[in-house]
């Protein structure tokens, strides 16, 4: 059962995280790796997983007041079932993985997501900016809902994997933002149960996210402010780069575990 943070230090830095949270749902969502990174600090890799997730669902009702007029339904449609199947495997994963293995498996799922978004900027815009169609568009959510579902279980990292799929479905900002919203708050709130059933959701928890409402209210304010402001091509960059030696730091610190 996870505990309290016991120092200020710790409480600074679950702050932190919860802010980054709140700005990565109405703002640029390539932050949302980053409180992933921090929770995995501040407490056991493994239960960290379900210490975030109720402060995700209260950044998401933020996203949703701001963006809910602008959702694409039939895009969350087409992945729903999808993303049970994903869901379900990955709570298979985390009954049987241990805390060390957990962190290695973060690590590894956030690298991936890396690899994805960096082959997504860096390949013909020609062929970037085609999205899917026919066969190919349900391939494309087959693959998506299959591969968010198991990473929002596993490591709560889902959002690299829509970043590029309602990109490459070529959304308007506002839709983007709106859907993305939706989606993560259903799949926040359908992964409940599995993780109170796993142990990682408790009073304690709870409680963390409920003190931590005002860090994510004000980066959410902050994201919603700055969306139309920001260099966002050079803010995304940055922020790979701080994941990816954040994921690679994970698999290190399993490694010698």
């Amino acid at each position: 059962m996870t505990a309290l943070p016991a120092d200020a230090a710790a409480w600074a830095m679950l702050a932190l995280a919860a802010a980054l949270v709140g700005f990565s749902k109405t703002g640029i969502a390539g932050t949302g790796s980053l409180p992933i990174l921090l929770f995995a600090t501040v407490l056991p890799a493994k239960e960290s997983t379900g210490a975030l997730l109720p402060v995700l669902i209260i950044a998401d009702l933020f996203a949703i007041r701001f963006y809910s007029r602008h959702v694409e339904w039939r895009v969350l449609g087409r992945l729903a079932p999808w993303v049970v199947v994903g869901t379900v495997g990955g709570a298979v994963v985390l009954w049987f993985v241990d805390d060390t293995l957990m962190k290695l498996l973060i690590g590894v799922i956030l690298l991936a997501m890396l690899a994805l978004q960096l082959w997504n900027r860096l390949r013909p815009k020609a062929e970037a900016s085609q999205p899917p169609s026919g066969l190919a568009r349900r391939s494309a959510a087959a693959g998506a809902g299959v591969a968010a579902g198991a990473t929002t279980m596993m490591a709560n990292a889902a959002g690299p994997v829509m970043v590029l799929y309602l990109m490459l479905s070529g959304f308007p900002k506002l839709r983007f933002l709106g859907t993305m919203a939706w989606f993560f708050f259903a799949v926040n709130l359908f992964k409940v149960p599995f993780s109170v059933g796993l142990g990682l959701i408790s009073w304690h928890t709870l409680l963390t996210a409920v003190v931590l409402i005002p860090a994510i209210a004000v980066g959410a304010l902050i994201g919603r402010a700055v969306v139309h402001r920001i260099n966002q091509r050079q803010f995304e960059l940055a922020t790979l780069v701080l994941s990816g030696v954040g994921s690679a730091l994970l698999i290190l610190s399993a490694a010698t575990a």
